[in-house]
């Protein structure tokens, strides 16, 4: 752990960073256009797999299970493949396993659209193709945010985490509503097929940057190499707390967005268009929260913009188990959201920081799997219990606990508020 110990030490450079700063540098730029196009199609995508599930159950502790269903799917695609992933990331060149995730990601959209086109696409189909698309995006993720710290100045790191962020909830203020609009008019198959298209967008500006050297050139036997990141983050004395955190809210507080569509749908009764505005609503707050990663990163103390995001996330999901109308539970959608995305900053900003350059891939692959493996779990467990206790109450329980163990880590590990 010598090694951590002197990077957690090293001071990041302060730099006069605006919140569209890292954008100069060619490369990021680029990358981050295309995630622009790819995440409207991923968030549409979204939208009408809530909306599929929804309307089919009828129910809303039927739907909270068959969305539990479909999470518990992308969590074990997740789980089984972040670690190989993580090697992947150090190891092999990350143009080629971007072009390889991305193509997969579209391919799957595509078995989306013609499913729904032919009305094929009941539950089974649905588990079978989520499993498919998280397993691509569990290579996607790490290449890619390990990608970043090579594409700037290291002054400008946080900056760029943020700007990543933007990218994916920039969308997401168009994209749920737009996904409600065709559904409402077109039919539910529009959106997959478009997402099938924007996909591939990732896959076009990746030709035109400069490829970057896999990170680690010794090799070891793969399972050592899988092990050595998740020791790493287990064993350094922030990070681990850190890990901490973000895997119990991954399990307890972010499935609330996967169960939107029970709440919204079959709880508030809002139908379509009231679900892709709750979506925006996240999505907002999402863009809200990237914004505020992207000029605090480089400016605040990493720890309290972590904890303060934390709180404001558990506390927005708390408050939507007190919401009895679409217009207030939007308002503390929006809430979760900035919190949601902000914490995930923080905490991303934090792993890539303090985590060597050749262990910085398979550190990102643990927080990929908790990110996309584990809230999908989650999405089963609280979705069975809302089944048992009822929506509103299992966002207030949950939520609370959640912001309890965020507070109490802050203010009782002095070491986390050192960084």
């Amino acid at each position: 752990m010598r090694r951590a110990a002197v990077i957690e030490t090293r001071a990041i450079p302060q730099r006069d960073i605006g919140i569209f700063s890292a954008l100069k540098f060619h490369d990021f730029r680029l990358l981050w256009i295309g995630l622009l196009i790819s995440n409207l199609g991923t968030w549409m995508q979204f939208t009408a797999i809530g909306y599929v599930i929804a309307q089919a159950a009828g129910s809303p502790a039927q739907a909270a299970v068959e969305l539990g269903y479909v999470g518990a799917a992308r969590a074990a695609a997740v789980l089984l493949l972040s670690p190989l992933a993580g090697v992947v990331a150090d190891r092999a060149p990350r143009r080629f396993v971007l072009i390889c995730a991305n193509i997969a990601m579209s391919v799957a959209a595509l078995l989306f659209a013609v499913l729904s086109s032919l009305h094929a696409l009941v539950l089974p189909a649905l588990v079978a193709i989520s499993a498919l698309n998280s397993g691509a995006q569990s290579f996607d993720s790490p290449a890619r945010q390990s990608w970043l710290p090579l594409l700037v100045d290291r002054a400008f790191i946080g900056n760029a985490i943020g700007l990543n962020s933007v990218a994916f909830n920039a969308p997401a203020v168009i994209g749920p509503a737009l996904a409600g609009l065709l559904i409402a008019w077109i039919g539910v198959s529009v959106s997959f097929y478009i997402n099938a298209v924007a996909t591939l967008a990732v896959v076009v500006v990746v030709f035109f940057m400069r490829p970057a050297p896999p990170s680690v050139t010794k090799r070891e036997p793969l399972l050592r190499s899988m092990r050595a990141g998740l020791v790493f983050l287990l064993e350094h004395p922030i990070l681990r707390w850190i890990l901490i955190a973000f895997f119990v809210t991954a399990v307890l507080a972010r499935p609330y967005s996967s169960l939107a569509p029970a709440f919204v749908v079959n709880v508030l009764h809002a139908g379509p268009r009231g679900l892709g505005l709750a979506y925006a609503a996240i999505g907002i707050g999402g863009l809200i929260g990237a914004f505020i990663v992207a000029y605090a990163a480089g400016r605040e103390r990493r720890s309290v913009l972590w904890v303060s995001a934390g709180v404001a996330m558990t506390g927005g999901i708390a408050a939507i188990g007190l919401a009895t109308n679409l217009q207030g539970a939007i308002v503390c959608f929006l809430i979760a959201g900035t919190g949601t995305l902000a914490f995930l900053g923080a905490s991303n900003t934090l792993i890539q920081t303090l985590a060597p350059d050749e262990l910085r891939g398979r550190a990102v692959s643990v927080y990929t799997m908790i990110a996309l493996g584990i809230v999908p779990l989650g999405t089963l467990i609280v979705g069975a219990l809302a089944a048992h206790i009822g929506l509103h109450l299992a966002f207030g329980i949950l939520g609370l606990a959640s912001a309890a163990l965020i507070a109490g880590i802050f203010l009782f590990v002095p070491v986390v508020r050192t960084v």
